[in-house]
């Protein structure tokens, strides 16, 4: 039997980009096929009816045709388009953070439907809720866990032993934390305080509701971002874009 040349599916879109005079390429997180690089042809015209379905962090219904190259989106339908988040520059920054974290830590056509829903609720809980920093954290340690590279945060990656709340040391390249014994003096391994310490296994495993109710002082904030911050660049051995667009919102205040 022939293949099937038309396929539904619903997708959140990550980012796009212009191409030619009229289109407009568009990358996608579905539950079924991943990661994927669509073309909407004619988009950009006046007359498109489908491009304000097609903006980044929208959760749409697609219909689309496959072809040699790209495939061909020839219907879009929002199934939400979060306007909350468009109607504030903080969480719309957040949004715009999430998506690219999502795009750079997923391949093309690598079905991780797990992601996906990730991605869709806390988009959620971006436009409901106001504890914005928090729910970066919550998703940070989510995705990395769902991506496979979950910081070991409770026992020691040398000896496999609890850690113990004294000073311990953070291998970025180890992935995780080492005991005193193991990573004192060890290149790469950063001191970690027991507050710190704390703050990041509690938001790795509790669920965001309870995360939510969370209160850093801004310090202690700025120390848990730049941590995690330090550990996803290492990880994709490259600095991501957002993250200084959230800073200069975050200056306009």
């Amino acid at each position: 039997m022939p293949r099937e040349r038309t396929y539904r599916t619903r997708a959140i879109i990550l980012k796009h980009r212009d191409q030619g005079e009229a289109d407009r390429v568009i990358t996608a997180i579905t539950p079924a096929q991943g990661k994927c690089t669509l073309i909407a042809k004619g988009v950009r015209k006046p007359a498109s009816r489908k491009a304000g379905h097609l903006e980044p962090f929208t959760h749409v219904a697609l219909l689309a045709a496959k072809a040699r190259g790209w495939d061909i989106i020839t219907q879009a339908e929002s199934i939400h388009s979060f306007p909350g988040l468009r109607a504030d520059i903080d969480r719309m920054a957040f949004a715009y953070y999430f998506a690219e974290l999502v795009d750079a830590f997923t391949q093309e056509e690598d079905s991780q439907p797990e992601v996906y829903d990730l991605l869709l609720r806390a988009l959620g809980y971006l436009e409901q809720g106001e504890n914005l920093e928090m729910a970066a954290r919550w998703f940070e340690l989510r995705l990395l866990r769902l991506s496979g590279y979950q910081p070991q945060l409770f026992q020691c990656l040398e000896c496999g032993e609890p850690l113990q709340p004294v000073t311990n040391y953070l291998s970025l390249e180890r992935g995780g934390m080492l005991c005193p014994r193991h990573g004192e003096g060890v290149a790469g391994a950063e001191p970690l305080g027991v507050g710190v310490l704390k703050i990041l296994r509690y938001v790795q495993s509790q669920p965001y509701a309870v995360l939510a109710q969370l209160t850093l002082s801004p310090a202690r904030g700025r120390q848990v971002e730049g941590l995690l911050a330090s550990y996803i660049r290492y990880v994709l051995e490259r600095k991501l874009k957002s993250p200084q667009f959230i800073q200069q919102v975050t200056r306009l205040r």
